[in-house]
Formats: structure tokens, C-alpha cells, sequence
């Protein structure tokens, strides 16, 4: 009997032992298999966002690819012709160009660094936002010489020639970008003075990674707002003036018109540039009340329209407005095959009666 009792007592051990195996094998089954599926929706969540941020990088880079290109056979153009390199208002067109084609390159290398996880040295991140930041405040003050130049052109007729001479067109842009350094020299010198710890360290490349103090905030509101209001009146003014010039019977009614449109498209351009302040306002109140993932696409969208769209599309809209300029940009633009007597004929007379009127 006893024996039996013991044989029992081991088989109900080993069922039992068999039971809790059974069970250990169905839990690590059950927790492979949550893994598995953690796994692969881990796996399918980075496909998705690597799709999304190659989608992003094309919708970006290639509409500034496009216009880089574009800019750059305007400057090209504006080369090739001596009226165009000694006239004002073309020194003046050129000198945004220029800006608008630095400042849309670095902001598609910041971008794309951005956007890529590339971290840069506190140096290197230091003087590409110092550049950036200069390139966008003299950009602006440029504004205004445009518009004082259209004010000259119709308000002073005789005297345009000599007010707006090659010399003194140069020595503007000069105290203009005298100007716009003031604001990232200020900066530099800060940044090396006050707040110059580790600065072979590497980061990521934005204003709020690397001004971490007050103070950099505080510059950047009191310049914007000082430039802003500045060039805000300007083009008012001009306007205004322009305006009522072309009211009077000696002025030339459609060149007035002309004028007053150009100085209208200043001004919308620099609602354009004052939208782009509101990007940093954005970005502060979207971290607040939404999520990190919706922030980004919001900044994303912010950076494309507000910063991006507007660097590609104001050159182009200036330079399709002139016609003689107009004429010879299409004609480079086309690599010379749209070439014609009366293609030839038809620059010549453009740039004759540009003569003319200056």
C-alpha cells in the first residue's frame, strides 16, 4: 500500500510539474509572439517615418533646386548686359538676388540637416545662423532701397540719374549691410564672451540649441522690430508719395502706375518677410498645446510657405515684370533656343526705351 501511495504521490507531482511547464512555455510563447508584434510595429513605424521624411526633403529641396537655378541664370543675365550692371534699380535687383539665392541655400543645408539628425560643431552652427540671420536683415533693409529708388525715379525725374548714380547706389548697399551685421556681430561677440563653453561641442543646428540665454532673444525682437517698422515706413511713404505724384498733370501716368505696383509688391513682400518672424512665435506656442508629432509638421508647413515659397517666388515675379529683362532671361533660361531676329530686335527696343525713361 505504501508503495502505491508513493507511485500515486509522484504521478500527481509530475502532472503537476507538467502543468506549471505547460504553462511557462504558453507565457514565453504569448511574450515572444507581444515582441514579434512589438517589433514589427516598431519596424513599421520608422518605415513610415522614414517615408514621410524623404517625402518632406523632396517637397522642400526640389522646388529649391528649381529656383536656385532660376536665380542663377538671372544673375547670369544681368551680366551680359552693360545697362543692367550700371542702372540702380538693376544694381539694386541684382543685390536681392544675390541675398535671396545665399539666404535659400542655407536654409535648405539647415534643413536638411535638420531633418537628416546631422549635428555640427557650436562654430560651425554659429556662423551659418550669424549668415543666415544677416543675409535675412539686409534682405529687408533692401527693400527699402528698392522703394526709395522708385520714389527718386518718379517724384525726381531730373535728378534720378544723379541721386541714384553707380557710386552712391554701392555706398547704400554698403550702410546697409553695415545694418544688417550689426545684429549677428552682436551675437558672435556675445556668444564668445559670455557664453563660450564648449564650443568644439556638437549639436543641433537651430537658435534654440545654441542662444540658450535671454538676451539673444531680446536682440532679435528689438532689431526685427526696429528693421520691420523701418522699411514698413518706407514703402509707405513711397508709396503715398508716388501715389500722390501721379494725381498731378506733369507726371507720366503710366510709369507712375508702373512705380506704384512695384512699391505694392515691396510691400507685400515684406508682409511676407514679417510673416516669417511668426514662425518662432508658432514654434513656442505649438510645443505648448500640441504634441510633439503635430508640432513638427506644423514647423514643417511654417518653413515651407512662410521662409521658403517667398525666397523662390520674389525674384522670379521681379524679373517677369521687366520687360527687357524679361526678354533676355527666357532666352538664357531656354538655352538660347527661342534665338530670332525678332527676339534681338524686340531687346533691343526694350532696353532702349529703359534708357529713355531713367
Amino acid at each position: 500500500d505504501k508503495h502505491c501511495t508513493d507511485k500515486h504521490n509522484n504521478k500527481i507531482i509530475w502532472d503537476f510539474c507538467s502543468i506549471i511547464q505547460c504553462f511557462i512555455n504558453v507565457l514565453m510563447m504569448s511574450m515572444f509572439n507581444y515582441s514579434t508584434s512589438n517589433i514589427t510595429q516598431t519596424v513599421q513605424l520608422l518605415y513610415h517615418c522614414s517615408i514621410e521624411m524623404q517625402m518632406k526633403m523632396f517637397l522642400c529641396v526640389t522646388p529649391c533646386v528649381i529656383f536656385l537655378y532660376v536665380n542663377g541664370v538671372m544673375i547670369f543675365t544681368l551680366r551680359k548686359k552693360t545697362v543692367f550692371q550700371e542702372a540702380s534699380r538693376y544694381i539694386l535687383f541684382g543685390h536681392m538676388l544675390w541675398l535671396d539665392t545665399l539666404h535659400l541655400f542655407m536654409s535648405v543645408v539647415l534643413f536638411v540637416c535638420a531633418v537628416s539628425r546631422i549635428t555640427l560643431k557650436k562654430n560651425v552652427c554659429l556662423t551659418l545662423l550669424a549668415a543666415a540671420q544677416a543675409l535675412y536683415q539686409v534682405a529687408l533693409l533692401n527693400l527699402a532701397l528698392m522703394s526709395l529708388e522708385r520714389y527718386v525715379a518718379i517724384c525726381f525725374p531730373l535728378r534720378h540719374a544723379k541721386i541714384t548714380s553707380y557710386r552712391r547706389t554701392h555706398i547704400a548697399i554698403g550702410v546697409v549691410w553695415m545694418m544688417g551685421l550689426i545684429q549677428c556681430l552682436s551675437e558672435m561677440i556675445i556668444f564668445y564672451a559670455i557664453d563660450s563653453t564648449n564650443t568644439v561641442m556638437n549639436l543641433f543646428c537651430s537658435r534654440n540649441t545654441l542662444f540658450r540665454l535671454q538676451i539673444y532673444k531680446k536682440l532679435e525682437i528689438a532689431f526685427t522690430c526696429i528693421f520691420l517698422v523701418l522699411v514698413c515706413f518706407v514703402i509707405i511713404f513711397t508709396y503715398a508719395s508716388i501715389a500722390a505724384v501721379a494725381k498731378t498733370a506733369a507726371c507720366d501716368k503710366m510709369s507712375a502706375k508702373k512705380a506704384n505696383k512695384t512699391v505694392l509688391l515691396h510691400l507685400i513682400q515684406l508682409g511676407l518677410c514679417a510673416a516669417s518672424v511668426l514662425v518662432g512665435v508658432i514654434q513656442e506656442a505649438i510645443y505648448v498645446y500640441t504634441d510633439y508629432i503635430t508640432s513638427l509638421h506644423v514647423m514643417y508647413f511654417c518653413f515651407v510657405v512662410f521662409l521658403i515659397f517667398p525666397k523662390c517666388l520674389s525674384p522670379l515675379i521681379y524679373g517677369l515684370k521687366d520687360q527687357a529683362f524679361s526678354y533676355l532671361f527666357k532666352y538664357y533660361f531656354t538655352f538660347g533656343f527661342k534665338k530670332s531676329c525678332c527676339f534681338i530686335v524686340k531687346v533691343q527696343k526694350c532696353i532702349s526705351l529703359k534708357l529713355q525713361n531713367m
